[in-house]
């Protein structure tokens, strides 16, 4: 017996230890050849550093090609060739677009309760139009002071006589109908957009008389232009090519929410796009890689395909400066200035973070292509809550247009100024609050802001006509902009997850209160995850979601303890800040 009792507590001692990781001897202590060896110095900055640096490389590379090249005049099949590795780098990157913003919002929506997306929700969206409005302001306030618009550069020969009928209540009411679709499957092919047409009875008398009249052809001529003073246009709901992501985001959102509240019986559907989600990042560390033979063509193409870069250049010179300046300001000034006040922590080191996402924002010229770089960045290198970053970078990356707003507000008096325009305190505000309301209902693909900025001079009655001068640098200004778009989401994260830092540590309370566990047992979130305690990407999420899913908003604890916990762990953070 007594030998029975003495092999069962070996046998439950070796089973606490863990089972053997080998049958073989270990090793000596001085013959550890497979412990890890740790780097030091320039090795260890190399290798925490190595996809930045590719990723560098690969804009360097791009520039230098394209410049060395643009002296060839080379024909335009082999400048398409030059191109066409950079087009499947960011066609790659594009298909996974989709799957990666519908599994990051329904998994990170589910792992939060009801209420708790809700206030992340207005945070979110609060700073997001404060932002937008600020950076409006920042961009009338330097057009004004630098004033880069020359009458001179207004060429009559550059106009179009073509008066497109745009103003914002088109807008806006377009950006409600994306915001719900009526068909989830037609919104991940299809937008939907408004369209003025000539009102059909008008079109179909003047073929009657046409065909029931015998007419000359200057008669005719005459009659048609007659007919033109008097075409009537009626708005037409259409449909054009194009992912309605804000539809999809909007319902991924309301789909998450829901099923966080449905308990144990939604967890295989949370684990199912949770597991979608870590496949995804799989996929863009893989294609990573690629960057420096992607992005080195995509600029090098866009440089060889300009006509006269130098001409182009030193006539809207002042522009690029203004906006670039705009940028500039709100970059390093302005963002880093709100990320210490509300963080308390080196706001450079944050950005240094995300200079790999940035390089890739500026090549794809696209807040959304760059958007699984992003995650990465955020997720594994400045280790950003998971269920924050799954939330806001889907939303910012449809809603959040900082670079967008500041570069509609100075192109906008840009073209009024080129006009002898003198505008008023009256017309002045109407660019800013057009400005903010249009970058927000920008589509988060190349040069959508030449679009929108049709409405802001339709409402200043500015001459639209002459936005085609723009059109020679927007491929440069574009990617100047979509870095300030990019950042703009990453800092947003970092602000709303420090503010909604009590009510994460309170949800992690309350989950580890209601499965009864030990006190001193580890849950990944106590004590903040900049800490290194917390377990990344899908173990992270799962433990937080299989506490939460149990729980609905109706579920009593003891919140006086819960709160208590959640304020001695806040003074621990803080005395380590």
């Amino acid at each position: 017996m007594e030998m029975e009792k003495s092999g069962k507590f070996s046998d439950y001692l070796f089973a606490k230890m863990g089972p053997p990781t080998s049958t073989e001897l270990p090793p000596k202590t001085t013959e550890r050849s497979d412990a890890p060896v740790e780097l030091t110095g320039y090795r260890r900055w190399l290798s925490d550093n190595l996809m930045l640096l590719v990723t560098l490389s690969g804009v360097l590379l791009g520039v230098v090609l394209g410049l060395s090249l643009r002296p060839l005049n080379l024909h335009g099949d082999s400048i398409m060739l030059i191109s066409y590795p950079g087009e499947l780098f960011m066609r790659v990157l594009k298909l996974m677009i989709l799957p990666l913003v519908i599994s990051s919002l329904i998994a990170g929506s589910a792992s939060l309760n009801a209420k708790m997306n809700g206030k992340i929700a207005l945070r979110t969206l609060v700073y997001f139009a404060s932002t937008s409005f600020f950076n409006a302001a920042l961009g009338i306030a330097l057009v004004l002071l630098i004033h880069p618009g020359n009458p001179d550069l207004h060429n009559a020969d550059d106009r179009s006589t073509d008066r497109r009928a745009v103003n914002l209540l088109d807008s806006l009411l377009d950006l409600g109908r994306n915001v719900f679709p009526d068909n989830l499957f037609q919104a991940s092919i299809q937008q939907a957009h408004t369209v003025y047409l000539p009102k059909p009875s008008i079109l179909h008398a003047f073929n009657e008389t046409m065909n029931d009249t015998l007419v000359t052809g200057v008669e005719a001529q005459r009659l048609s232009e007659d007919m033109a003073e008097e075409v009537v246009l009626v708005r037409d709901i259409q449909y054009r090519s194009g992912t309605n992501t804000l539809g999809i985001v909007f319902f991924c959102l309301v789909f998450g929410t829901f099923l966080g509240t449905i308990g144990q019986k939604g967890q295989v559907v949370v684990d199912f796009f949770a597991a979608i989600f870590e496949v995804i990042m799989k996929m863009v560390t893989c294609v990573m890689w690629l960057t420096p033979v992607g992005i080195s063509s995509v600029i090098a193409g866009k440089i060889l395909s300009v006509g006269d870069l130098g001409l182009v250049m030193s006539q809207l010179m002042w522009f690029i400066v203004t906006v670039a300046l705009g940028v500039f300001i709100y970059q390093f000034v302005v963002m880093q200035a709100i990320y210490f006040v509300v963080v308390r922590r080196n706001p450079f080191k944050f950005y240094a973070g995300l200079i790999q996402a940035m390089l890739t924002a500026f090549a794809t010229a696209s807040t959304a292509a760059a958007l699984p770089i992003t995650f990465r960045c955020m997720n594994e290198k400045l280790k950003v809550d998971p269920r924050i970053t799954r939330f806001v970078l889907p939303i910012g990356c449809n809603i959040n247009m900082d670079g967008t707003a500041l570069y509609i507000a100075v192109a906008s008096i840009f073209i009024a100024q080129m006009s002898g325009m003198v505008l008023g305190f009256g017309e002045l505000l109407t660019v800013l609050l057009t400005s903010t309301a249009a970058s927000m209902s920008s589509a988060s693909v190349p040069s959508a802001a030449l679009v929108l900025l049709l409405v802001v001079l339709t409402a200043i009655d500015a001459p639209v006509q002459d936005v085609t001068l723009l059109f020679a640098v927007d491929w440069f200004v574009d990617r100047i902009r979509t870095t300030n778009n990019m950042l703009g989401d990453c800092y947003t994260a970092a602000i709303v997850e420090e503010l909604s830092r009590k009510e994460l540590m309170a949800l992690d309370a309350a989950s580890v209160n209601y499965q009864d566990m030990p006190a001193g047992t580890p849950n990944g979130h106590g004590h903040g995850h900049h800490e290194g305690g917390l377990l990344e990407g899908q173990t992270e999420l799962e433990e937080s979601s299989k506490c939460v899913m149990t729980m609905t908003d109706s579920v009593v604890v003891d919140m006086s303890a819960v709160m208590n916990n959640v304020n001695l762990q806040q003074e621990h953070c803080n005395r380590r800040v």
